[in-house]
């Protein structure tokens, strides 16, 4: 019975090594881009009828492929499996891919471009990213209020100054705000919106000058800082705070290396002693 235990254990070992192997991920990676390439390739009608069936067939050959690599996964974690968010996303995407076509299920089919999604949790520079923009959230939601604040107050004196000169633009609260938001954009703004009222109001500006130095140079930088100060503040992190299981991976490999180097040493000895 111990050495069964023993044995599962080194299975489970060895299957951990595979799935954190850098040629293993590098794998998992060319098998996104290809995917990625032939879910593009499959909305084209002229490749799918010069090579439909391959590239139908590529396509379950990837998932596949997707599938034992998650359950590989799921052996060697064993009961971490669900802890890390990651593993959790990788699962949702291949799971969504499973859906059968039938039972009205068969729109969910077209999530299957979603496993090119799972570049993210493979590349570690995408996770990070993703992970500082989480990781602002609190503070995003803070100038999300902050500008949801602005704009309905702006729309409110838009609607109450320009809306019987443009009922189009102007006309309620929903095409104030959408408006508006054309406005923060700086989509158009000056000949589509802003002459044109300045020309029944010549001291319009005074309204959309402000509005747009509010809104698109000040809070929206303000957005971009917060997601900057949170990637500094992740690598900070991720420079002091590591993974003990990736630091325990690291370990047993380093000391088998030394068991290996040690055991050559002492052959050479006992030849030479010969």
């Amino acid at each position: 019975m111990h050495q069964g235990e023993q044995q599962l254990e080194g299975l489970q070992s060895r299957a951990l090594a595979l799935v954190e192997n850098q040629n293993f991920q590098r794998l998992v990676i060319a098998v996104i881009i290809l995917n990625g390439i032939v879910l593009g390739l499959e909305t084209s009608e002229l490749a799918m009828s010069l090579a439909g069936p391959v590239l139908l067939t590529l396509d379950k050959l990837c998932l596949s492929f997707f599938v034992v690599e998650l359950l590989i996964k799921i052996y060697a974690q064993r009961r971490r499996f669900h802890k890390d968010g990651w593993n959790v996303f990788d699962f949702l995407v291949v799971a969504v891919s499973l859906v059968p076509d039938q039972a009205g299920l068969a729109v969910l089919r077209s999530l299957r471009v979603l496993r090119v999604l799972r570049m993210i949790s493979v590349l570690p520079s995408m996770r990070r990213v993703v992970g500082a923009m989480l990781h602002a959230l609190p503070g995003v939601s803070s100038v999300a209020g902050i500008i949801a604040i602005v704009f309905y107050v702006g729309s409110v004196m838009s609607t109450k100054l320009f809306g019987q000169a443009f009922p189009d633009m102007f006309g309620n609260m929903g095409a104030s705000l959408y408006t508006l938001f054309q406005v923060m954009t700086l989509e158009g703004w000056s000949e589509d919106v802003v002459r044109p009222v300045m020309e029944v109001y010549p001291y319009a500006w005074l309204f959309f000058v402000p509005f747009i130095l509010v809104t698109t140079y000040t809070v929206i930088n303000l957005v971009v800082g917060i997601i900057v100060g949170a990637m500094e503040d992740r690598a900070i992190e991720e420079g002091t705070r590591q993974d003990p299981a990736v630091v325990l991976t690291r370990l047993e490999k380093r000391l088998e290396e030394l068991d290996a180097k040690l055991e050559r040493i002492l052959n050479e000895k006992s030849g030479a002693g010969r």
